[in-house]
């Protein structure tokens, strides 16, 4: 009989208030010691629950045997007048159809894109930093760490900064209400709109930016659809500023629990990489995704049937004493640290994720020159979510750095 992973870890893990709550890493340390690969009930399938490094990297890289298109990569499987979509998402597609899309969408992000964003992205940090300092007391995940990406994914598409912020406002309500709630489905409508509102714009009048780029980029001879603009557009929109988010407000989190690794950080601005990367490694901006399999197969020695699902863990792999020596230590300059925050490579390895790094370089570097010290100043909120591990509210005080005479 497969071991009950909700017995073993004793939390229910597709429950979004155990994230409420906090990130259950005992649960999660239970699990890899006794059950790595166990069988979680969830609606009328359920998965197995995968907590342990090795086996998350291997699924992760092997998109013949697991697929991310048959039932979806989030806990509920679609209904069946649903499913269509999977096939049209770069995040729940397979290849070949997904080589060939996130071959196209690639050329948005040409070096002249990305070169220009980097010196664009140390503006808007340094700017976010001033409002900060002026008023002295902020909100710091909504006028923080969330300004920046909703800022820099204005200046990628080429619209309105104003547009930027309302865009990452809509991504808030759809990570966190429940599938079909109205709020939710109104936030997919208004984004699907400005979406096809604004292919209309570039196609009409192309501009300098990667909208425009992805338009009119071609894969043997094949250009993006609508839809499949809209669903990619959905897809920025949300993973970019989600990430960047979660990393920026839990990564600063840290530093204020940990004063002496901020004091060694600013210190030494070299450690910069590693410091982002541990980051990454601590805060896991993504919770979990699911894949299915195609056909019958093994998993960290457990037999699983062709439709049977799995869910990657991947703060739990981000915590694998196996890899990571005192996995519970936060350290600046941990090296190596091949973490899986971004997933552990293959098919769906996270297209964005030079952009996130350079997007938290560009932030951090601001605070710690510029800052003596974060003070909170009210309680921290956690979001709600089986997705995304990420912090809702967490006021604070910004002390100033001395200005030199």
């Amino acid at each position: 009989m497969a071991t009950d992973a909700i017995t073993v870890g004793g939390v229910d893990l597709t429950e979004p208030d155990v994230y409420l709550a906090g990130m259950p890493y005992d649960a999660f340390r239970e699990l890899r010691h006794r059950a790595p690969v166990a069988w979680h009930p969830h609606g009328d399938t359920g998965f197995w629950a995968l907590t342990r490094y090795d086996d998350i990297y291997a699924v992760s890289r092997d998109s013949e045997t697991w697929s991310s298109q048959a039932t979806g990569v989030f806990f509920d499987v679609p209904a069946p007048e649903d499913a269509y979509q999977l096939e049209l998402m770069m995040l729940t597609m397979d290849p070949p159809r997904h080589t060939a899309l996130r071959a196209l969408v690639s050329r948005g992000f040409t070096p002249r894109h990305v070169a220009r964003l980097g010196a664009r992205t140390a503006d808007m940090a340094r700017e976010i930093v001033d409002d900060a300092l002026e008023r002295g007391e902020c909100e710091f995940v909504n006028d923080v760490a969330g300004a920046l990406p909703s800022y820099v994914i204005a200046e990628l598409l080429g619209i309105p900064t104003e547009d930027g912020r309302r865009l990452y406002a809509l991504t808030d309500i759809m990570n966190t209400r429940p599938l079909h709630d109205p709020e939710l489905v109104q936030a997919q409508t208004e984004m699907f709109e400005y979406a096809s509102a604004l292919a209309a714009l570039k196609r009409a009048s192309p501009g300098d930016d990667i909208a425009t780029a992805l338009l009119h980029a071609e894969v043997d001879g094949q250009r993006l659809t609508d839809l499949e603009f809209n669903l990619f557009f959905l897809l920025l929109i949300n993973a970019g500023g989600d990430t960047t988010r979660n990393l920026v407000a839990a990564g600063t989190l840290a530093l204020i629990d940990h004063p002496e690794q901020r004091l060694r950080l600013t210190a030494d601005p070299s450690l910069m990489p590693t410091a982002i990367e541990e980051m990454l490694r601590w805060t896991s901006p993504v919770t979990v995704f699911t894949r299915t399999a195609t056909r019958d197969t093994e998993v960290g020695g457990v037999r699983m049937r062709s439709g049977e699902r799995v869910a990657m863990f991947y703060p739990s792999a981000n915590r694998d004493e196996a890899h990571f020596a005192d996995p519970d230590r936060f350290d600046v300059g941990r090296t190596p640290n091949q973490h899986l925050a971004f997933g552990g490579g293959g098919t769906h390895f996270c297209l964005g994720a030079s952009l996130a790094r350079a997007e938290a370089a560009a932030i951090f570097r601001e605070i710690l020159t510029r800052t003596t010290d974060i003070e909170p100043i009210g309680p921290v909120e956690r979001v709600r979510s089986v997705l995304m591990n990420g912090i809702r509210s967490m006021p604070v005080r910004l002390v100033p750095a001395a200005v030199p005479a």
